[in-house]
């Protein structure tokens, strides 16, 4: 209990650092390290599978795309336009509007025994695996095919375009 309550306190704060970084760039690598903190939150949940795709997905890809997209931005004090008041104004209602979802939250949480789960194994790749390639063989086949079509589409649409240019 103690590694949860250790990584749940470092994903309250590097999200907190997110949000609180003045530079943008370090903003985005706390995310990743918050995305980071989820994962170990998966894995000590027994979900092996959602931390791999998280780990790859967000982290990999989605996150590593917005540090490209803001290295690339240029952002300068001076290219900066200066924020109206409108814009403050509609972040503080925003902000509001989070902080009664919190309080209510808060109102709602009541303390009970923990939740256990009837199959302690549900979250495991293999377990997936089985499932995926047993009861949803057709699902997940006819869903393959689907995106080799959009994969060899879209190739033939940018052949074409090249052709023309």
């Amino acid at each position: 209990m103690s590694i949860f309550y250790f990584v749940a306190f470092l994903s309250i704060f590097f999200a907190l650092m997110t949000i609180f970084a003045k530079n943008p760039v370090h903003s985005v690598l706390y995310l990743v390290i918050t995305f980071f903190t989820f994962t170990v939150h998966y894995v000590l949940l027994n979900a092996q599978f959602l931390a791999v795709v998280n780990f790859i997905v967000y982290m990999g890809a989605i996150m590593v795309l917005f540090l490209f997209v803001l290295m690339l931005l240029n952002l300068n004090k001076d290219t900066e336009p200066l924020k109206s008041n409108l814009v403050k104004f509609m972040g503080v209602i925003a902000g509001m509007c989070v902080l009664v979802t919190l309080v209510g939250s808060f109102r709602m949480l009541e303390t009970s025994q923990p939740v256990t789960l009837k199959n302690p194994d549900i979250g495991l790749v293999g377990n997936l695996g089985k499932v995926l390639f047993s009861e949803f063989l057709l699902p997940f086949e006819i869903s393959s095919i689907l995106l080799l079509t959009a994969m060899v589409g879209a190739v033939l649409l940018a052949k074409n375009d090249a052709k023309k240019a």
